[in-house]
């Protein structure tokens, strides 16, 4: 019987190797290194019990040590991009703003971006606003407090 348990822990090797694969998102590697420890643990012992347990201890060591590398150097972040630098600037309405029809521009650092208003109230060509938020090419403003 000792070959049918080389077997099962075979093909469950193989099936969380095909699901790493598939995914690419670290999510059955451990559970992999664990088959493969079990699997060469059944020419040692047929004691399946001894099995289960070096699959799960090695499972769950391999998540403990790999995970953390894993989130640090494989998973992205976020990289901040030249137009998020003009968020929270001060700028100059060169075209009415009208969220209803769509129109309005504004001037920041000397580019010219499409611009519609925060909270959806018309800002009239000429008003100093500030930048709140940027979704795709549009800037989201809002007129600038008086002091």
């Amino acid at each position: 019987m000792p070959w049918l348990a080389s077997v099962i822990w075979l093909v469950l090797l193989i099936l969380f190797a095909v699901v790493e694969a598939l995914t690419v998102g670290l999510v059955s590697v451990w559970f992999a290194a664990g088959a493969l420890v079990a699997l060469l643990s059944t020419y040692f012992t047929g004691n399946v019990w001894v099995q289960i347990v070096l699959f799960l201890l090695v499972s769950i060591a391999t998540m403990a040590v790999l995970r953390p590398l894993a989130r640090k150097y494989v998973l992205p972040t976020v990289v901040p991009t030249n137009a998020d630098r003009v968020i929270g600037q001060e700028a100059v309405v060169t075209e009415g703003i009208d969220n209803l029809t769509g129109k309005g521009a504004v001037v920041v650092f000397g580019v010219a971006w499409t611009a519609r208003s925060e909270d959806g109230s018309p800002i009239p060509e000429g008003t100093r606003v500030t930048v709140k938020r940027i979704e795709g090419v549009k800037l989201f403003v809002s007129p600038v407090s008086p002091a």
